[in-house]
């Protein structure tokens, strides 16, 4: 048992597994022709990929943010040079693949365009839709490009690597904001029916 947690991907391996075998014990393959359990495995991707987005902007905000003026100078080089990398690459999946789920289930459901363009009944779920899309915009346009200058990847001066690493964490908070009600709005949509 030991030999599965000891790495991360026989961990993965493992939950897939569980989750097939839940499967077959719930008669899951045989709705595989079924249009609506695609839908609904499109809406657990979209979820599961929220999830690590949501998860990781929380972690820095909640977490890596307050904690890095506590963390002796000796010990800051292991989060700056090592976990923040390692943590940015899978927020920024992260953010792409919630996008890209998102916008195929809408698609899927047929209603992408009356989201997009807020029409009844789809207000809740377009507001929600465009709140990612910003902030999917500040991930990969703001976030990372800032936080790249302020950990080091790329070369700059002093001056530009204080002011990226502000600008990246003013975004950032910006991004936490607009979660709260993003994700408000999206549960909205499909349980309250707003």
């Amino acid at each position: 048992m030991g030999a599965i947690f000891a790495s991360l991907g026989r961990t993965i391996t493992a939950g897939v597994v569980i989750l097939l075998i839940i499967m077959g014990i719930a008669g899951t393959f045989s709705m595989l022709g079924d249009m609506n359990y695609w839908r609904f495995f499109m809406r657990w991707l979209h979820v599961l990929s929220g999830v690590m987005w949501i998860g990781l902007l929380w972690y820095f905000n909640f977490v890596q943010t307050p904690s890095m003026p506590k963390i002796p100078d000796e010990h800051k080089p292991a989060v700056s040079k090592v976990i923040a990398p390692a943590a940015l690459f899978w927020f920024r999946w992260g953010a792409m693949a919630t996008l890209v789920t998102g916008a195929l289930l809408a698609l899927m459901n047929g209603y992408l365009v009356q989201a997009l363009s807020l029409q009844k009944p789809f207000v809740a779920i377009g507001i929600g839709a465009w709140l990612a899309i910003v902030m999917w915009f500040n991930v990969w346009f703001i976030i990372w490009p800032n936080q790249k200058k302020a950990l080091g990847i790329v070369t700059v001066s002093a001056e530009e690597k204080a002011a990226a690493a502000k600008k990246a964490g003013m975004t950032s908070r910006i991004n936490t904001m607009l979660s709260i009600p993003m994700l408000y709005c999206m549960v909205a949509q499909q349980n309250a029916g707003l």
